[in-house]
């Protein structure tokens, strides 16, 4: 009996070059490349540079990318963190730069939770970043509270009320 393949939505962002793949771009670009390889690419965002978030600096290139894979999330986890030191990243601030991150945003097995993962990613629905390339490329997925990528895409870009005080 084959194993059950899952689809996974990864959020892709660099803010820091690479000796061999450049500039945060080509880092990303290159991840795309390194997940079809190692899990069979479904489709990737065009990549976007945004400004950096939480005090990193430097500004991010940023995709989301579907994957096809017969891991379990815990196990997709760690594939995935492999591969960010395969980049070179190494552990240091939480919201330090790095060559390369890769979060987990979404699954077709729905909701996951365990001490070391959440998904759906509990910033999801916040992050333009990863909002606008996931509805790039899966704009009808359910995300958060039933949102999906296009609905939370347009609640981010409303302007928010001004409150006399």
């Amino acid at each position: 009996m084959d194993e059950a393949t899952h689809l996974y939505a990864i959020a892709i962002g660099s803010n820091r070059p690479h000796g061999r793949y450049g500039r945060p771009p080509g880092v990303v670009e290159a991840a795309i490349a390194a997940l079809d390889r190692d899990f069979g690419l479904f489709d990737a965002s065009p990549i976007l540079l945004n400004p950096a978030h939480g005090g990193t600096g430097r500004d991010f290139a940023n995709s989301v990318a579907l994957v096809e894979s017969s891991l379990s999330p815990p196990d997709m986890l760690r594939a995935l963190k492999h591969l960010e030191r395969d980049f070179g990243r190494r552990r240091g601030r939480r919201w330090g730069s790095r060559v390369l991150d890769l979060d987990i945003i979404a699954w077709s097995g729905g909701r996951w939770r365990s001490r070391e993962l959440t998904i759906p990613h509990p910033a999801t629905a916040v992050r333009s970043f990863v909002i606008g390339p996931m509805a790039a490329v899966a704009p009808n997925w359910p995300i958060a509270r039933g949102l999906t990528p296009r609905q939370l895409r347009h609640r981010l870009a409303r302007p928010l009320p001004v409150r006399d005080g």
